[in-house]
């Protein structure tokens, strides 16, 4: 259990400095630290104490109390493991409940980068917002070029079938759409401000956060949407690859059809065939079928066919 004190920079600080501070304060606990140190926060509202069964990213608003929960997907393993935490807060402060490091990471983070001018409960949460999205830039430009390069090989033939990667980008891209979805929801409940706790100058950062979130989100839409381009791509690609292929093959039979007429004619047993005594005759059969292939092929370049 860790406290920390909103002033110029975020100061931690004892138990004993936290009960007595004038300034907002930030703590960071686990379930079980908050479960058994209830009373000191003096914060009585519904929150699941077990973080792990956190489902989505929201705020509640109380009779004298925010409530919440975010569920965060992680961007760099794509994993189906999510971080999960919780958090309630009045106007006095905010405290942040997390069985993992997760949140006690972000907030060292803060406390080791930011200073703050005009510090403020709403800065804090501001931050702790924009920690969460600190990398979406990053992972977002990655899936970018990993998108760009997947067209890249599509267009050299290097791909023959749809790639299974490009199943898993689109999962993970449709989860972070709705994750920055409630993020958008949450920040504008924050910015509503319908328990007073927060100052009229400050609910600017709210927005601020909406506004990066929703450029994110539309980053992420502009990114769905080349998948699909990409799918579109790969079956075009494939098909006309099967063109190709029923092309060689039409004119390979094309090319030996007379030639199957020929042997099939010379095959027939008639004792008065033109030539079948004579000893140019099979010469001229093998000429007569060279002349044929040449020529069909000299007909099917010059239609472009081949």
């Amino acid at each position: 259990m860790k406290f920390y004190l909103i002033e110029e920079k975020l100061t931690e600080c004892t138990v004993d400095d936290f009960a007595a501070a004038s300034v907002p304060f930030v703590a960071v606990v686990n379930s079980k630290e908050f479960a058994e140190n209830r009373e000191l926060f003096n914060m009585d509202a519904d929150i699941p104490v077990d973080v792990h069964k956190v489902r989505d990213t929201k705020v509640i608003v109380n009779y004298d109390s925010l409530t919440g929960t975010l569920n965060i997907p992680d961007n760099f393993t794509f994993s189906d493991e999510k971080f999960k935490l919780g958090f309630i807060m009045d106007e006095r402060g905010i405290v942040l409940i997390d069985d993992d490091e997760f949140t006690g990471t972000l907030v060292e983070n803060i406390q080791n980068t930011r200073k703050w001018h005009l510090p403020s409960l709403e800065r804090f949460i501001y931050d702790f917002l924009e920690e969460t999205i600190r990398f979406d830039p990053q992972v977002l430009e990655n899936i970018q070029n990993s998108l760009d390069q997947i067209e890249l090989d599509i267009m050299k033939g290097t791909i023959e079938e749809y790639p299974s990667q490009l199943n898993d980008i689109r999962s993970s891209l449709l989860d972070l759409h709705m994750h920055y979805e409630h993020l958008i929801d949450l920040s504008k409940e924050l910015e509503e401000n319908e328990n007073g706790f927060f100052k009229d100058e400050n609910l600017r950062y709210f927005r601020l956060f909406a506004d990066r979130v929703m450029r994110l989100q539309d980053t992420v839409t502009s990114l769905r949407e080349y998948i699909v381009q990409l799918r579109n791509l790969i079956g075009e690609q494939l098909a006309i690859r099967q063109n190709h292929i029923m092309t060689l093959l039409t004119v390979v039979t094309t090319i030996f059809m007379p030639l199957t007429v020929i042997a099939g004619w010379f095959g027939m047993n008639f004792t008065n065939m033109p030539s079948i005594n004579s000893p140019w005759g099979y010469p001229l059969t093998i000429l007569c079928s060279i002349s044929i292939v040449l020529i069909s092929l000299w007909w099917f370049r010059k239609k472009k066919w081949l």
